[in-house]
């Protein structure tokens, strides 16, 4: 896996962007009692059902493997000279 030097900073800014992708599809309302880690699996559910980012296997998908697919997702779409990828 490749590894981010901020990745904890870069997981937390690609939480709320996946929140903002889910919101904005229409298909879920967040409420602010849902955990983070109720949050995380229902993103990367949906960024797997549309094609955005390629599902683990089943037997890997653990709340580190997923934080870090989300943290690689979300890194991807920002410019090489961003701050979080610095």
């Amino acid at each position: 896996m490749k590894k981010l030097k901020r990745e904890h900073e870069v997981f937390k800014a690609a939480l709320v962007a996946g929140v903002k992708y889910a919101e904005g599809r229409g298909v879920v309302e967040f409420e602010a009692t849902d955990s983070a880690s109720e949050k995380l699996l229902y993103i990367y559910r949906l960024l797997v059902y549309d094609k955005v980012i390629q599902a683990l296997p089943e037997d890997q998908v653990a709340e580190k493997s997923l934080r870090h697919k989300i943290a690689i997702w979300y890194a991807k779409q920002l410019p090489e000279d961003h701050p979080l990828l610095h």
